[in-house]
């Protein structure tokens, strides 16, 4: 667990540390609706019909291109959607390499041909909602700033494919225990204040440690004489009576 301390010296300085927090953590909106992002119409792929004499044919390939917001990237947690007649998958992210947040954003292919159909002639799964999680994908899909869908549909039984309701979720950063940073406040102002002796009295202390003292005296007398006393001793002899009767 990664934790920032923050030596609050007044409440001017507490404030501005909890507003750049509040800029580096996702909104709620942003965890339970998505990221707010825009597709681009979909590219389909076209071979043959470049001399004008022959028509050109789909090749079964669309491209649909997902952009984020300007100026910001996501750290991905999923990508949801609604499938309409696609039968494989794969998704490339614009991002910088861990280590290289200066250098150009680079293409990755993250998910590579994910079957969306039993059968692409049949329609089982033509139209199911899927999650894809960062753990399915071959790379970590931190900071992005764009995803590029793939879609493949090599049957010709199907006029048109693609996605529906597509949804990017970031992946939320743990917020810090109230009390962790309550405990962390008091600490620091503890440590900018000067430490302070108490003074003791003596005599106060002394009169504490006589009486106890006196006191463990007490109880040593008391179970010494409890433990020379006999059942049948009676001030040094034993009385007749009382041995006879029992």
């Amino acid at each position: 667990m990664n934790c920032l301390i923050i030596n609050c010296g007044d409440g001017g300085r507490l404030q501005d540390a909890q507003q750049r927090a509040k800029q580096v953590r996702m909104s709620a909106d942003d965890v339970t609706k998505g990221v707010a992002c825009t597709l681009k119409p979909p590219v389909f792929l076209h071979f043959g019909g470049g001399d004008g004499k022959t028509q050109a044919c789909c090749s079964g390939v669309c491209v649909i291109d997902v952009a984020l917001p300007p100026g910001k990237t996501v750290n991905i947690e999923a990508i949801a959607f609604k499938n309409f007649y696609t039968a494989l998958l794969s998704v490339r992210l614009q991002r910088r390499s861990p280590g290289q947040e200066g250098a150009a954003a680079k293409w990755c292919t993250a998910l590579r041909d994910r079957p969306l159909m039993n059968n692409p002639h049949t329609e089982a799964g033509a139209q199911d909602y899927y999650t894809i999680d960062r753990k399915q994908m071959q790379v970590d899909p931190d900071d992005v700033s764009c995803v590029r869908l793939i879609l493949k549909q090599p049957s010709s039984a199907w006029l048109t494919f693609s996605l529906e309701d597509v949804r990017i979720f970031p992946r939320t950063q743990p917020e810090p225990d109230k009390e962790l940073s309550d405990w962390l406040l008091a600490l620091n102002l503890l440590e900018g204040r000067p430490q302070t002796q108490v003074p003791v009295d003596a005599a106060s202390v002394s009169c504490g440690l006589q009486q106890m003292w006196a006191l463990s005296q007490v109880m040593q007398s008391s179970q010494s004489h409890a433990a020379s006393v006999g059942r049948f001793d009676v001030d040094g002899c034993y009385d007749v009576h009382l041995l006879f009767l029992t």
